[in-house]
C-alpha cells in the first residue's frame, strides 16, 4: 500500500513537471500557430542556467531566480531575433527552422560548458524526507515540485482567465485576425506569450534538474511526451495540459513501477525490466491515437469564447 501511494505522488510529481513544459507549448501553438521544436532547448538552458546561477551565488533560491530571469530574456530574444520571421509560413518551415536551433543551442551549450553533464546540488532542507501521513514519508524536494506547480497551475489560470491580458491570450487562441483589426500589438502579445512559454519551460528544466543530470539534449525526449500532452488536451487549452500531464504522468509512473512485476510471470526478469518502459510509452501512444481518432480536437479544447 505504500509502495502505491509513494508511485502515485511520483506519477503526480512526474505529470505537474510535464505540465510546466507542455503549458508553454501549447499557448505557443494555440496562439501564435508555431511548431516550436526548440521549446525542449529552453527547458535545457533552464536547467543550465540554475546550475550555473546556483554555483555562482551559493544561494538555491536565489540560483532559481535568476535562471527563470535568464530563461524568460533568452525567450523574448529568441522571439524577437529568430521566430518572428516564421509567423504565418508552413509548418514545415516552423519544424526546420526549431530544429536547426536545436542544433544551435546543444552545440552552444557545449562551447560554454562542455561535454560533461553538471549536477545541481540541492540545499540541505529540501533533502529531508517529510511525513505526508502516518507512517508515509516523502522527499521534500518532489513534494515542493508538486506545490510550485500547483500554485503554477492556479496562476495560470488566474491570468488567462481573470485578466485582461488572459482575455487577449483566448482571442488570440481562437481569431488572431480580429484582435489584431482591433488595434491590439499582436507583435508585442506574441512576444509576452513565448517570454511566458519559455520561462515555463525553463522552470521545468531546472526543477527537474536536481532529479536527473544536466545534460546536453536533455530536453528532447521529454519533448516528445509535451507534444502528446498537447494533442491529448487540446491545442491552446492549459485546463487540457493540466489534465493530460497528470494522465501522461500517471500512466509512465505507475507503468514503469508495476508492470515488471507482471511481465515477469511470462517474461525473463530482464526482458520485463527492458519490456516494461517500452509498454509503458505505448499505452501513452495509445491513448494519443484513440483521442485522435474519437475526439480530433482533443479532450478539452481551448473556449472559443
Amino acid at each position: 500500500m505504500l509502495l502505491v501511494v509513494e508511485q502515485l505522488l511520483n506519477g503526480l510529481q512526474f505529470g505537474l513537471l510535464l505540465f510546466l513544459l507542455a503549458a508553454g507549448l501549447t499557448l505557443v501553438f494555440g496562439i501564435m500557430d508555431l511548431v516550436n521544436l526548440a521549446h525542449g532547448s529552453l527547458y535545457m538552458m533552464g536547467a543550465y542556467f540554475a546550475a550555473t546561477f546556483v554555483a555562482w551565488t551559493g544561494s538555491y533560491l536565489a540560483g532559481v531566480v535568476l535562471a527563470l530571469g535568464a530563461t524568460l530574456l533568452l525567450g523574448i530574444a529568441l522571439e524577437f531575433v529568430a521566430l518572428r520571421h516564421l509567423y504565418g509560413r508552413d509548418h514545415l518551415d516552423h519544424v526546420l527552422a526549431t530544429f536547426g536551433l536545436i542544433l544551435f543551442f546543444n552545440d552552444a551549450v557545449r562551447l560554454i560548458w562542455g561535454p560533461a553533464g553538471l549536477a545541481l546540488p540541492l540545499p540541505v532542507w529540501l533533502t529531508v524526507p517529510v511525513q505526508i501521513i502516518p507512517g508515509v514519508f516523502y522527499p521534500a524536494y518532489r513534494l515542493a515540485i508538486i506545490i510550485v506547480a500547483l500554485a503554477v497551475a492556479l496562476m495560470l489560470y488566474l491570468v488567462v482567465m481573470r485578466t485582461r491580458i488572459g482575455m487577449l491570450i483566448r482571442a488570440g487562441a481562437s481569431n488572431r485576425e480580429m484582435i489584431g483589426a482591433l488595434g491590439i500589438n499582436i507583435k508585442l502579445l506574441y512576444t509576452l506569450v513565448f517570454g511566458l512559454g519559455a520561462a515555463l519551460a525553463g522552470l521545468a528544466g531546472l526543477m527537474q534538474a536536481p532529479i536527473l543530470t544536466v545534460q546536453i539534449g536533455m530536453g528532447e525526449n521529454i519533448l516528445i511526451l509535451a507534444f502528446v500532452i498537447i494533442v491529448i488536451g487540446g491545442i491552446g487549452s492549459i485546463r487540457g495540459a493540466f489534465l493530460a500531464a497528470i494522465f501522461v504522468g500517471m500512466i509512465d509512473t505507475l507503468g514503469r513501477a508495476f508492470l515488471p512485476d507482471l511481465l515477469r510471470k511470462v517474461l525473463s526478469s530482464a526482458a520485463a525490466s527492458t519490456a516494461a518502459p517500452a509498454l509503458s510509452s505505448m499505452l501513452i501512444y495509445l491513448l494519443m491515437a484513440i483521442v485522435l481518432v474519437v475526439r480530433p480536437e482533443g479532450l478539452f479544447p481551448a473556449s472559443k469564447r
